[in-house]
């Protein structure tokens, strides 16, 4: 799965320098969200306008009124330097995302990016996107779920609610990581509580699955993140 770490890892970096950076300087924001065939930002701004990723490229949109315009630069063979000259954000400011967020690295430095890669990667987070669109509609009203949001420092999609008074619960899908090399849903209880000895509960943080093993199905990926849920209401 080097291949496709490697397409997570680059992607990431786009992610965090050029998509959420616009962002955050343009509203002191940096979560994200799925897009068609990508992610990017909500729209922001007096425009206004909205800074995504889709298959293996940057567009730049905006909406302003008599001037809607969308600009695009391929990723592969860019710069992180050029894509934030198109995409209007500094890289001289400080960026602070969260622990993981990734170095900024050389930005003049040619990217590589393989199209079939980054087409698993994105594929990923729609799947994720669909599975929580399902568990949002499954979950009590009093569990307060979150907006699912793309966090750019972990790339993950994400939502959490709380499964009973105090205990709240991260529920979401990862591309990939450290921690796994594909794809993956899990289950994360932001306290020590795992109930049951089945071994549902199998990482340091609550509980993981493959994507492939749960089929790639949004389904099948619902039902094992709202058995987390369910386990830790009791």
């Amino acid at each position: 799965m080097t291949d496709h770490l490697d397409a997570v890892t680059t992607l990431q970096r786009v992610a965090v320098h050029i998509v959420a950076r616009a962002r955050v300087q343009g509203t002191g924001r940096f979560s994200l969200r799925t897009t068609p065939g990508g992610f990017g930002t909500p729209e922001f701004g007096d425009g206004p306008r909205r800074i995504r990723v889709g298959g293996g490229s940057l567009f730049v949109e905006s909406d302003r009124p008599g001037a809607a315009r969308v600009r695009t630069a391929p990723l592969h063979g860019s710069t992180l330097a050029s894509l934030a000259e198109l995409a209007g954000v500094d890289l001289g400011e400080g960026l602070d995302v969260g622990h993981d967020t990734p170095p900024l690295g050389d930005p003049d430095a040619p990217i590589e990016l393989d199209g079939a890669h980054a087409g698993g990667v994105h594929r990923a987070h729609a799947i994720g996107a669909e599975a929580l669109d399902i568990v949002a509609a499954m979950l009590p009203a009093d569990a307060m779920p979150t907006l699912a949001r793309l966090w750019p420092e972990h790339f993950d999609i994400a939502l959490d609610a709380e499964a009973r008074p105090g205990v709240r619960i991260n529920l979401g899908v990862s591309p990939g990581d450290g921690f796994v090399g594909e794809p993956y849903a899990y289950a994360g209880p932001w306290t020590a509580d795992r109930p049951g000895a089945d071994g549902f509960w199998n990482a340091s943080f609550g509980a993981a699955r493959t994507l492939s093993d749960l089929g790639n199905d949004p389904t099948a990926i619902a039902a094992f993140l709202y058995e987390g849920f369910a386990r830790l209401a009791g």
